[in-house]
């Protein structure tokens, strides 16, 4: 790829800073810049942005930032500075609504579900507001009901990954025969190609809660800087937006 462009390298440079203060700081990083549930007493509006610079361990760290710079660079070259921040931060902003969306649907399911057995909403925010839940629960709903209840109000988002899925997608429609290979695949795969398949399993891990990537997922984080991505490619392409406009 060459020389690092102008946002690629500012943009690693404050990753790296991050990660390196997680680990100095640990649980506080965390309780602070990491995207939490609205109704979580730990959430604050800048975790819309901050989260985005947080990472859960260096192979987390590792893949966002190789994926940031062999797809971001072709994009910065191409748009330039200024449109390409406006794009990643665009993408990573929709990834966060998207997941704190679903979220919301997880958590006024089970709300509902346990509100409906006789159990007061303030005795339940309670509970949970300590770390805590009580077994009994699951005897009121289906086990995936209760755990993606309380996994969206405890469990906090961190990385760049949905920020980085706007990246490939708008790297697919602006070079969609380059060829891509996988670790585990080692035969190239055009972009066109290997970047829709990659979205469709990350919605279908969210849907199903089958996760093949793995547990700790946020997929419709992913689905969601997707699909920001690409109504930003589109609505640039419909309307021609051009470098110049940008610098």
């Amino acid at each position: 790829m060459g020389k690092l462009t102008d946002a690629i390298k500012h943009l690693l440079i404050v990753n790296v800073l991050f990660f390196v203060a997680t680990n100095l700081f640990g649980d506080q990083m965390y309780q602070w810049f990491s995207l939490w549930f609205p109704e979580n007493e730990n959430f604050g509006i800048w975790q819309i942005l901050s989260h985005m610079f947080m990472h859960g361990g260096f192979m987390h760290i590792l893949f966002n930032m190789y994926a940031l710079w062999a797809f971001g660079t072709p994009l910065e070259r191409m748009w330039g500075r200024n449109k390409f921040l406006f794009f990643y931060f665009s993408a990573g902003i929709g990834a966060a609504l998207i997941h704190s969306g679903v979220n919301y649907y997880y958590f006024n399911q089970g709300i509902e579900v346990l509100v409906n057995s006789g159990i007061a909403k303030s005795q339940i925010m309670e509970i949970i507001a300590g770390g805590q839940y009580s077994p009994d629960w699951y005897n009121y709903a289906p086990k995936s009901v209760i755990d993606n209840f309380l996994g969206a109000y405890n469990t906090p988002a961190v990385g760049a990954s949905g920020a980085i899925y706007g990246i490939l997608v708008a790297f697919g429609m602006s070079y969609p025969n380059s060829e891509l290979f996988l670790i585990f695949l080692p035969i190239p795969i055009k972009a066109k190609f290997f970047i829709p398949v990659l979205i469709g399993l990350d919605l279908f891990s969210g849907v199903t809660g089958y996760s093949i990537f793995g547990n700790g997922i946020a997929h419709f984080a992913h689905v969601g800087g997707a699909l920001f991505g690409f109504l930003m490619m589109w609505y640039w392409k419909k309307n021609q937006f051009n470098k110049n406009r940008w610098n």
